[in-house]
């Protein structure tokens, strides 16, 4: 079982940048396809992007495609979120998740078994 622990979040500025981190331990990081979510205040949790195994492929939701980027890292076991150019609708709890299924492109909340904390991020306009 795997725990996820995420930072970086704060607040920032319209046009500005964040980059997120999660950090894992207790399993096999690279068993993983790594996720990250975002909700906003009444809002459902939503997808953001999704990593394969290697880090081979990427796939990214389209409100973010261009000014996000997901990367992870399997030495250090941790994924991170680069987020560029952000918005005040992007402005959310964001949290991370692993999803230890065969599959790749999971995109709905009830398809990945762990979580993170969730960390906030807050663009002000």
């Amino acid at each position: 079982q795997v725990q996820l622990v995420e930072s970086g979040g704060g607040l920032v500025q319209a046009g500005g940048s964040l980059r997120l981190s999660c950090a894992a331990s207790g399993g096999t990081f690279s068993s993983y396809v790594m996720g990250w979510f975002r909700q906003g205040p009444g809002e459902e949790r939503e997808f953001v992007a999704a990593i394969s195994w290697r880090g081979g492929s990427t796939v990214t939701a389209d409100s973010v495609k261009g000014r996000f980027t997901i990367a992870r890292d399997n030495d250090k076991n941790t994924v991170s979120l680069q987020m560029n150019t952000l918005k005040p609708e992007d402005t959310a709890v964001y949290y991370c998740a692993a999803d230890q299924s065969l599959r790749f492109g999971a995109r709905q909340p009830r398809e990945y078994e762990y979580w993170g904390q969730g960390t906030q991020v807050t663009v002000s306009s």
